[in-house]
């Protein structure tokens, strides 16, 4: 057993899911990988199916957890803007393979969306 964070893990595999896992948190990781920053209205804008709440608390925990870094742009209106941290950039092999593992899934089975991406914005 591996203790972290006053948590207990299997192995590293298990670790990692601890930082990454959940529906949401790769989508966000991934998505601020390919867009470098966002605002949080254009994360939930580009998570269809996120609550705010949810939304909320999962930039929390990764920002907590060091993978991303929160820059307040102004505070009234209050704005922000998220981007990786290095800990979120290392992990660019990732957000990659899944993004690659994906498109060739989809296009074995019919649907080409690097060609039909404007479909599903």
């Amino acid at each position: 057993m591996i203790t972290l964070h006053d948590k207990k893990y299997t192995c590293p595999v298990d670790v990692t899911l601890g930082f990454i896992g959940g529906k949401w948190k790769l989508l966000i990781l991934s998505h601020l990988h390919w867009q470098e920053q966002s605002s949080y209205t254009r994360l939930k804008e580009n998570l269809p199916g996120v609550s705010e709440k949810m939304l909320s608390q999962q930039l929390k925990e990764l920002e907590r957890d060091l993978l991303i870094t929160k820059q307040v742009v102004s505070r009234k209106p209050y704005r922000v803007m998220y981007s990786l941290s290095g800990e979120g950039k290392s992990l660019a092999p990732l957000y990659e393979f899944v993004s690659e593992w994906g498109v060739r899934y989809l296009k074995k089975h019919g649907i080409d969306y690097i060609q039909d991406q404007h479909l599903y914005k």
